[in-house]
């Protein structure tokens, strides 16, 4: 056994938690708070800044002395010490069903939810979820009390009972919906496989951007999508269309390998375009390693 895999809970160990209430306090069990540090800015007693103004900002923020000197609408910003509010949107589309190991792509975005939202809590942060597939199928707006934790599991496991055959994914009304009813800026990290109309979900995420909140892209594919191990005869069956390819796989790996890094380029390249932090995750990794490293980036970037 190495040592990491001695620090940190794999999958197949959380699998075994089989409530995610326990298998989110697994997870956050295991990773150290002192990561934290509140970037975000709100009403409070220390000014930090002026930034041009976005509508929707509240006009009591205006600075009306700049707009009398320049002719242009400036707020007010100011540092809080407890001002995040995070809203967690996760996908819950067929294609996030498939799983080769102990967690499927959902349960391990899921996972992934609850341990943020757990953690944001625990800060006296204000913490919401939205579950979405080509709509909005589940939410919770985001809230600091003792009982939200509760709220947003209820909300990531809403999909469990339901059928799930052919859930396809819509990003851009989804999200242009959460654009205009998310209240305040804050931090949106979408939880997806991105599989679905990529050039929607840029679309949406620019309409975020444009709200002012700050953007994650969590993007988790099964280790079988990263690797394609298929050997053999294989028929692979598609979870969001009804279709499926009767193939031999050795032949299409190169093709699709090739395919697979061109998706992930575009990926990378159009979320640093949108000012999204993006960070590729893989369902055989340790959720707490995965947990740790997008905390210890999102430090890193609050120096």
């Amino acid at each position: 056994m190495t040592p990491a895999s001695k620090r940190y809970l794999h999958p197949e160990a959380i699998a075994r938690i089989t409530r995610l209430e326990l298998r989110a306090r697994a997870v956050v069990e295991g990773v150290l708070a002192g990561l934290h540090k509140s970037p975000y800015k709100g009403q409070s007693v220390e000014f930090l800044q002026h930034r041009e103004y976005v509508r929707g900002d509240d006009l009591r923020r205006v600075d009306w002395k700049v707009w009398a000197r320049q002719d242009r609408l400036y707020v007010k910003e100011f540092e809080e010490e407890t001002s995040l509010r995070l809203a967690l949107v996760v996908d819950a589309s067929s294609s996030m069903d498939y799983k080769s190991g102990s967690l499927s792509k959902y349960e391990y975005a899921a996972t992934l939810a609850a341990s943020l939202a757990w953690l944001a809590l625990s800060h006296g942060d204000a913490a919401g979820c939205a579950v979405f597939d080509s709509q909005v199928r589940a939410a919770v707006p985001a809230r600091t009390k003792r009982s939200q934790l509760a709220s947003v599991v209820e909300v990531l496991e809403t999909v469990r009972g339901e059928a799930s055959k052919g859930r396809a994914t819509a990003f851009l009304p989804v999200l242009k919906t959460l654009s205009e009813t998310l209240p305040r800026r804050g931090l949106v990290v979408l939880i997806s496989d991105l599989l679905g109309d990529r050039e929607g979900m840029f679309q949406g995420m620019q309409l975020l951007r444009k709200r002012g909140h700050d953007l994650v892209l969590l993007h988790v594919m099964d280790d079988d999508e990263l690797t394609f191990p298929f050997d053999g005869p294989t028929r692979f069956e598609g979870l969001e269309i009804p279709d499926h390819l009767a193939c031999n796989p050795r032949a299409l790996r190169a093709g699709y390998l090739a395919a697979l890094e061109a998706f992930l380029a575009e990926a990378r390249r159009r979320c640093a375009a949108a000012s999204c932090d993006y960070s590729l995750i893989r369902t055989g990794e340790p959720v707490d390693a995965a947990l740790v490293q997008f905390l210890s980036r999102r430090s890193s970037m609050a120096v």
